[in-house]
């Protein structure tokens, strides 16, 4: 067995910053259409779903085995290399979210990863077979199978409602949400806290602290759980107001009928080992409800912008891991200088977020708009 090197520590910190980029990047998956609809205040909203992302982090550790040794050749990969795809997943993350756009933090992971071992191994270390069976085939299905469910609850909901005095009909819907954005929250920290796992224990395996095949060791679905919980708790506002408002007009039982779709879909790919995207899912779920209400307002040019953004993901993530690790494997040096490189851009973007921020206060309101009164329901 091999022990901990100052590498490997770099490494799991690398991999921590990124989970709590994950956190703050796909709170909105679970909690954008409550916060819409008024169903939970901003702040109650985040701090449900980061300990409802905790607990979920120790349900299942399937999805940290298809990471850990799924994708790529877990015997020929470096802790340069894994450490150069953590710094092209991490500021794909944060280009992301500057500019409020939903994009899947588990690709921009895998992109990272496929293009650093790419350049620090060769093409034959990474497993493509693995890669369409587990990534690629669901991330064009997911979506698509969200938003029809969605799309037909959303109807359903509506049709068995009509009757019913509307308020009466907005207040239980409401009630609903909690239940549903809590069990999206709770789906996410089964699929999502468990990727980070993946990474960490492909670094222990690679290190030599683990045989191959390991599983992730507690104190790993441990640290991620928390880092993820810490992440979302914080609140990745651009994004929520993206998803709540900017790609369709969410009612109540819209919200509802999208988060009950994605939550199904979440848990069931998280019982197969599916490392899907989270975030593609409950965007898929988003717009099925926006269509599933007769004469709502889907934004196709935010839907537009967003399906750009998933189609870069992979390929960008995996160029900057590419040429992370072409730099990182000159040596001591070069890893300084792609961690330096990294925090300087992280540090330039979150500056940038600053001249126009978005918060609590204002994440219900797109630019321009003015800010209105939120009705609210007692949970």
């Amino acid at each position: 067995m091999g022990s901990v090197s100052f590498l490997m520590v770099v490494v799991i910190v690398t991999a921590l910053a990124f989970e709590f980029t994950n956190g703050f990047h796909d709170t909105a998956n679970s909690m954008a259409t409550s916060i819409a609809t008024g169903a939970l205040p901003p702040r109650v909203a985040v701090a449900i779903a980061g300990v409802l992302n905790l607990g979920g982090a120790f349900l299942s550790t399937a999805v940290a085995r298809t990471v850990s040794g799924g994708i790529v050749d877990d015997g020929r990969v470096s802790l340069v290399m894994i450490f150069a795809g953590l710094v092209g997943a991490i500021l794909w993350n944060l280009v992301t979210w500057l500019v409020g756009l939903p994009s899947s933090s588990s690709h921009a992971l895998f992109g990272g990863l496929i293009g650093a071992v790419w350049v620090g191994a060769g093409g034959s270390a990474v497993r493509f077979g693995a890669v369409v069976e587990k990534i690629v085939i669901p991330a064009l299905a997911s979506p698509l199978i969200a938003c029809l469910v969605a799309l037909v609850a959303t109807y359903l909901a509506y049709t068995l409602t009509r009757r019913l005095p509307g308020r009466t009909t907005r207040k239980g819907f409401r009630a609903g949400q909690i239940g549903s954005a809590s069990l999206v929250a709770l789906a996410h920290g089964t699929n999502d806290a468990q990727k980070t796992m993946g990474v960490i224990t492909l670094a222990l395996i690679s290190g030599g602290v683990l045989t191959r095949g390991s599983g992730p060791p507690w104190w790993v679905v441990l640290a991620a759980g928390l880092t993820i919980a810490v992440g979302t708790y914080v609140g990745g506002w651009r994004i929520i107001r993206t998803m709540g408002r900017g790609l369709t007009d969410i009612e109540p039982p819209q919200g509802f009928a999208a988060e009950t779709g994605s939550a199904a879909v979440i848990l069931a790919s998280s019982h197969l080992g599916f490392a899907l995207s989270t975030t593609q899912v409950c965007t898929g779920g988003i717009l099925g409800a926006g269509l599933g209400r007769r004469l709502a307002r889907v934004r196709w040019g935010v839907a537009g912008r967003i399906a750009v953004s998933w189609l870069l993901t992979l390929p960008a993530a995996a160029a900057v891991g590419g040429v992370a690790a072409w730099v990182a494997d000159r040596g001591d040096l070069g890893v300084a200088l792609v961690a330096g490189v990294a925090v300087a851009a992280a540090a330039g973007l979150y500056a940038l977020s600053r001249r126009r921020p978005v918060t609590a206060d204002n994440v219900n309101h797109l630019p321009g708009e003015r800010p209105e009164p939120v009705e609210r329901t007692a949970a």
